[in-house]
């Protein structure tokens, strides 16, 4: 690869880091929960391309690359199910204690 190849690809990806930082500091609380369901989806596509990748593996560079893709894709999908998880927990009403039934004895005398 040319340096000019690979200063062109990391502007690149600095800009997209960036325009993605962005987006996603603005967005209302309300709407994590439905971004982070097209975000799974997302990281899924992309897991599944760094898989290609990593088995195409032409150079040992593309293989090195593939494999940080593949992890990082993969650690970025898990978390965002347990993040998911966690946030729709929250939305789960909360279970309450079993009121005592009339005449027993923990009843009011």
């Amino acid at each position: 690869m040319s340096s000019d190849v690979i200063i062109t690809s990391l502007f690149i990806f600095m800009l997209a880091a960036f325009v993605g930082f962005e987006s996603i500091r603005r967005i209302p609380k309300l709407l994590h929960t439905p971004l982070m369901a097209l975000t799974n989806a997302l990281s899924a596509i992309a897991l599944i391309i760094s898989i290609v990748i990593l088995g195409q593996g032409h150079t040992t560079y593309a293989q090195v690359l593939g494999f940080i893709a593949v992890v990082a894709s993969t650690i970025n999908l898990v978390g965002g199910f347990i993040i998911t998880d966690r946030m729709l927990k929250m939305f789960k009403p909360r279970e309450r204690a079993p009121k005592p039934a009339a005449g027993s004895e923990d009843g009011v005398a």
